[in-house]
């Protein structure tokens, strides 16, 4: 498993990140682009014009690099690099597993609440289990993640996974396989670059992301 929690798939194209030196997955990087005032632009959907520069989806890395002037050697120009990026594109990344969250259960692929989401796991129907970073540790050791994909997403607030389910707060929830449960994953694991484990909380043990 590479650096940002992603497995590196047959033939996924890979990137060199400008920050570690190290070369992998596109999956585990976060793209970057030069904008027309020459300022440094996140491009996290990947269509952004012009040529990429990648950092590992990781805080230190991205302090790193904007610290140390190394956008610049990447576009091979100067370039600016606005205050507080890492803290710009962690929200933009709550954002997105938000909403991908949020298509998941309108599409019924995902169902939240302890009861639900332990009839799901019990079944077989769960690919991904979801808890809240700031849940009750007891609670929350009462659901395993799925046996067959032991996959964990456990970086957003309760505040946070509830608008994705549209309730003021959701302890835990639970995603069905398919192309968005894959996607929450991969951005859930960018997001955990950029505020750590558990949304800070510190690690849960025997947990994996794919």
């Amino acid at each position: 498993m590479t650096r940002g929690g992603q497995k590196k798939r047959p033939e996924e194209p890979e990137r060199r990140c400008i920050a570690t030196g190290e070369t992998q997955p596109r999956a585990g990087l976060i793209r970057f682009v030069v904008g027309p005032d020459d300022t440094i632009v996140p491009d996290l959907l990947g269509k952004l014009p012009g040529r990429g520069i990648w950092v590992t989806a990781d805080r230190d890395a991205l302090e790193k690099a904007a610290k140390k002037g190394l956008f610049s050697r990447g576009a091979k120009r100067a370039v600016k690099v606005p205050d507080g990026m890492a803290d710009t594109i962690e929200a933009a990344l709550v954002g997105r597993v938000v909403h991908l969250i949020s298509l998941a259960r309108k599409a019924g692929q995902a169902v939240a609440g302890y009861e639900k989401v332990k009839d799901w796991l019990v079944k077989g129907d769960a690919d991904v289990l979801l808890q809240s970073s700031d849940g009750s540790e007891r609670g929350k050791s009462k659901l395993r993640p799925p046996e067959d994909t032991g996959l964990f997403v456990g970086v957003l607030t309760a505040q946070e996974l509830g608008l994705a389910f549209g309730r003021e707060n959701v302890i835990h929830g639970a995603l069905a396989a398919g192309g968005l449960s894959t996607r929450v994953v991969e951005e859930a694991a960018k997001l955990e670059g950029l505020r750590g484990k558990d949304g800070g909380k510190g690690p849960r043990k025997g947990t994996k992301t794919r």
